[in-house]
């Protein structure tokens, strides 16, 4: 069995150095990840707080060196979306997370059609077990899915409503499989059990803990940190900023090209 991670706690973990403007954006992180899952908050005050409502200059709040973290890898089996898409969020979240559920199923689906599809948005996922070891053996569970291609059909039995109450106990964790549509059961168990899962799960959690993310979901847009199962309206404002600075800097650049081409030929 892999060695359990619950024994690692957030106050245990070293932030990444990236630079001084990351230690801010990690404090600020940490602050309103704790707000955005903080007990007994009210669903008016759930919905306001965010790193994205701190300011409504899209390039206050964005941390370039937060935005290296972006993978991009065309082998990642845990993101869905173009690899040279203009924006890419960066989602750590767990699988007992009720807030996580929510996004999973009021949010992400539509920020699927209406940005993933169109080759705008890459979404990249992070396992970021926070509570305890059936959040680990899930987060494993959902490593072993995508070794077979199945990670989001995974990910969406594991997201439906009433699934995480049932607990994710090795019986609960097959059946989910099973529905995802993973072919070879047994290599999921052994996938699951792994090293390799633990290893790749603990990579992960790392990374969160060292942003300042502290509870889930945390997310990164192109570099921009936001916290909690914001609304729509949050999501979509941040993605589309970050789609047309993107889209600025790419005709920056190809008018700097045409303009040295054109002195070239002088």
């Amino acid at each position: 069995m892999p060695k359990s991670m619950s024994s690692r706690t957030p106050s245990s973990r070293k932030p990444l150095i990236y630079g001084a403007g990351v230690v801010v954006a990690a404090a600020l992180l940490g602050f309103v990840s704790y707000r955005a899952t903080a007990p007994d908050r009210s669903a008016s005050s759930s919905s306001s707080s965010s790193v994205a409502d701190v300011t409504a200059d899209p390039d206050a709040g964005v941390y370039p060196e937060l935005a290296k973290l972006a993978r991009r890898d065309a082998g990642d089996k845990l993101a869905q979306g173009r690899v040279d898409a203009p924006v890419v969020l960066i989602e750590y979240a767990d699988f007992k997370c009720g807030y996580c559920g929510k996004f999973a199923r009021d949010t992400e689906p539509a920020l699927v059609k209406k940005y993933v599809d169109n080759g705008t948005l890459r979404i990249e996922w992070r396992n970021f077990p926070i509570f305890g070891a059936e959040s680990e053996a899930a987060a494993r569970a959902a490593w072993a899915a995508g070794q077979q291609g199945r990670f989001w059909q995974f990910h969406r039995a594991a997201y439906a409503e009433g699934v995480k109450e049932q607990g994710f106990g090795k019986d609960r964790l097959k059946a989910l499989a099973r529905q995802a549509g993973i072919a070879d059961l047994d290599r999921f168990a052994r996938d699951a059990d792994s090293s390799a899962a633990s290893a790749a799960v603990g990579k992960d959690q790392e990374q969160g803990y060292g942003i300042g993310a502290t509870s889930t979901p945390s997310f990164l847009i192109n570099g921009r940190p936001i916290a909690g199962a914001q609304p729509m309206e949050t999501f979509t404002r941040v993605i589309e900023e970050a789609a047309e600075k993107a889209r600025n800097t790419e005709d920056a650049k190809g008018g700097g090209d045409a303009e040295g081409a054109e002195g070239g030929a002088e």
